[in-house]
């Protein structure tokens, strides 16, 4: 690998212009498309195989016009509300597009007891992933007060349609802005940080552009842009950094530019590679749990991150090496080396991973002993975690969406933001009838049921619809008991087939579905990091050191993340307004992110500790020259990626900024207590046994090269030759 990355190095640098020409081309190729083809995201999550999603797939055959999206006005007063009060609200609201039914509250019986609050029930045709930005825009462009007979009515418009999607705006910027200045710090060079982050934003216009595109042939959930955004700019701004600090090593080392450029590519390029595999294939790997909305979200992540590789691998040589020459060097940097000549190394002074590298090994035990000891405490929150999707209960208390969620509470009581929908599905009107009849009788007498209401029958009276309103909220952990023992009471209906589904019960079905999903896909990662460091190391044990600082680094994060967002810890300092459940997919998301990062260090860091050991230093010389040599690198990219992620933590969405808090802090954990601590004190005590493999595994596994060992043994063999003519390998 290391070989044929040394080649398209070379390759890149001397045909820059034709590299940049279709790096541009391919831009506006995109972009030409996302603006041609690009359609709606949605906020719809679908579970096929669940009974919610059965129940709803039969309502869309036999009810349809009982299947689509919903919406919820609410109407307040200070007096007792009259049907002339209500009359302007649901009369505006049956006018908007696409809607087949506003519901009066007065003859469905959706007014509180004490007359100051009711609920108009909006019906559209077309299901929420359908529905329009104009219809959107009509819903939520109802007027805000009406004039009554007593007096000025406050209107709240809430339900499906009142969410809306995450948007991608101006707090990114934030972490951009920081990334540039922890570029330049590290660099010295302006041109160096500059066209570092110039060459990442390449890489991920062109992965958005085309994500955006497929927008009007494939359904994507609104958060997966976010998130492939997220971790484009993040992994793009990393990979070109380390290999760009190679670069300049060979520089420093007297070695010519275009050489240089060809072996920064074959040696960090390969760990580079190697890294945005880890992380492809952790996210590519959310496919097998089973959830449409999930795997599409891991796969348009996976792609933008395979651009971010193909353009450090291609763009970076091309533009940063060839173009900007030696002003990739701080100016002093860059005299010295002019006046060492060609071949000629200049001393480096000794920075701080060295010093930290010894304080580590000297230290080890309490160090080790601490730092496990501290990050299981910061796992214990993580025992009460509670999975949901996300409703209006922790959307930001001056939105519209919220004020319904609450009004709606306040009149009603919380049951009514989570209603469940029964599906009462018989061979005829007959079978159908009765079966509704025993489903009422045994609704009645289940705990955490409030009130039934009358059941809708299709045209045919073949299928019913019977509302059923629990006693609390869509989110609360009893909510689901209520489900679980509806479900329970109404299997051994007699004559017909009866489902629970709603907003509700699909995010409880979800939450479980990817709760089971978890331990599984944890074990599939981690086993698979087992197996790629076990190629890349042709080790045992240093793999399985790497799998259980991953699992250290994901408990933690789990319980920082559910400390601040779920029971409210600092809350205020990352802008939480209300604390709820974590968002269900969160952690299976999490895991597949993390696992590739976590992987990105331990190799830069690791790979050096090897290459040294293979060399002849001691296994202490080793780690620390691995820490030394590498130390400031991951520490830049570790503050990138940190710095890129808590951009996230400004957005509104609850999801997107508990999604970037979590990424934010583990990189943290990851970087700087795991691999950067904890790694290089294993490794001092486990010594020569951290590089031990049988024989007869060294011989089964192929070998890789990362490191470019082949190649450094076939470029000193022909040290002599002219580099332009050279063929290695």
């Amino acid at each position: 690998m290391a070989t044929l990355l040394y080649r398209l190095g070379r390759a890149c640098f001397g045909r820059r212009g034709l590299v940049v020409a279709v790096w541009l081309l391919l831009l506006g190729l995109m972009g030409g498309a996302a603006a041609a083809f690009m359609g709606e995201t949605t906020n719809a999550f679908r579970m096929p195989g669940t009974e919610s999603q059965r129940a709803m797939d039969s309502l869309e055959k036999q009810f349809p016009q009982a299947s689509g999206a919903t919406g919820s006005v609410v109407i307040t007063s200070d007096e007792k509300l009259t049907p002339k009060d209500v009359a302007p609200v649901v009369k505006d609201a049956a006018a908007i597009p696409g809607v087949v039914a506003a519901m009066d509250p007065f003859q469905m019986q959706s007014v509180s007891r004490d007359g100051r609050h009711a609920l108009v029930q909006v019906q559209f045709k077309d299901e929420i992933a359908d529905i329009t930005d104009e219809q959107r825009d009509a819903y939520a462009e109802l007027p805000e007060t009406y004039d009554g007979e007593g007096g000025t009515v406050r209107v709240e418009v809430g339900g499906e349609l009142a969410q809306t999607p995450p948007e991608i705006g101006s707090t990114e910027a934030i972490g951009v802005a920081i990334a540039a200045v922890v570029l330049v710090i590290t660099f010295g060079s302006l041109v160096a940080a500059g066209m570092t982050l110039l060459n990442a934003l390449v890489g991920v216009g062109v992965g958005m552009a085309g994500l955006y595109a497929l927008t009007g042939f494939v359904e994507l959930n609104s958060t997966s842009p976010v998130l492939a955004l997220m971790l484009g700019l993040a992994v793009g701004i990393d990979y070109s950094l380390f290999i760009t600090s190679r670069y300049r090593q060979f520089l420093v080392e007297g070695v010519e530019r275009r050489e240089a450029a060809g072996r920064a590519i074959g040696t960090a390029g390969s760990a580079v590679v190697f890294a945005g595999a880890t992380v492809v294939i952790a996210l590519a790997g959310l496919s097998v749990v089973g959830v449409p909305f999930l795997s599409a979200m891991g796969l348009a992540a996976a792609a933008t991150v395979a651009v971010a590789v193909l353009v450090a691998l291609t763009l970076l040589p091309a533009v940063l090496f060839a173009f900007a020459g030696d002003k990739i060097l701080p100016r002093k940097l860059r005299r010295t080396v002019a006046e060492k000549g060609p071949d000629e190394a200049v001393e480096v002074k000794e920075g701080f991973g060295y010093r930290w590298g010894r304080l580590v090994l000297k230290l080890r035990i309490p160090i080790l002993l601490v730092g496990i000891v501290g990050l299981g405490a910061l796992t214990l929150p993580a025992r009460d975690m509670h999975l949901a999707l996300p409703d209006a209960g922790t959307a930001a208390p001056d939105t519209t969406e919220r004020q319904a969620f609450d009004l709606t509470a306040e009149g009603f009581g919380p049951g009514f933001n989570g209603r469940l929908m029964a599906v009462v599905s018989g061979d005829g009107q007959a079978a159908t009838k009765a079966a509704v009849e025993d489903v009422a009788v045994l609704l009645q007498d289940v705990k955490g049921v409030a009130a039934v209401a009358p059941p809708q029958f299709n045209q045919d009276g073949t299928t019913a619809l019977v509302a059923v309103v629990p006693t609390t909220g869509p989110t609360d952990p009893a909510t689901e008991d209520t489900v679980h023992a509806i479900r329970g009471k109404v299997a051994d209906v007699q004559g017909a087939d009866v489902a629970l589904t709603g907003i509700t019960a699909i995010g409880i079905d979800i939450s479980e579905k990817l709760a089971d999903a978890l331990p599984v896909y944890l074990l599939l990662v981690v086993g698979l990091s087992v197996l790629l460091l076990m190629l890349v190391f042709r080790s045992i044990l240093v793999p399985v050191k790497a799998a259980l600082g991953f699992l250290l680094t994901v408990g933690a994060t789990f319980g920082l993340t559910t400390a601040v967002f779920q029971e409210g810890h600092l809350a205020d300092l990352v802008g939480v307004d209300t604390p709820g459940p974590l968002v269900s997919f969160l952690p299976i998301i999490l895991i597949g992110i993390l696992f590739g990062l976590a992987m990105d260090y331990e190799v830069f860091l690791v790979s050096r500790m090897r290459e040294d050991f293979v060399h002849g230093d001691s296994p202490r010389q080793a780690t620390i020259n691995g820490l030394g040599h590498n130390a400031r690198v991951v520490t830049a990219a570790a503050l990138i990626m940190t710095a890129v992620f808590a951009g996230f933590v400004f957005a509104h969405d609850p999801i997107i900024k508990s999604i970037g808090f979590a990424l934010a802090v583990g990189v943290l954990i990851d970087a700087f207590v795991v691999r950067m601590t904890l790694v290089p004190a294993v490794m001092s005590l486990l010594g020569r046994g951290a590089w031990w493999l049988p024989k007869w595994l060294d011989r089964a596994l192929p070998d890789l090269d990362i490191e470019g060992e082949k190649l450094r043994h076939a470029l000193s063999e022909e040290s002599g030759e002219d580099r332009e003519t050279v063929r290695v390998g």
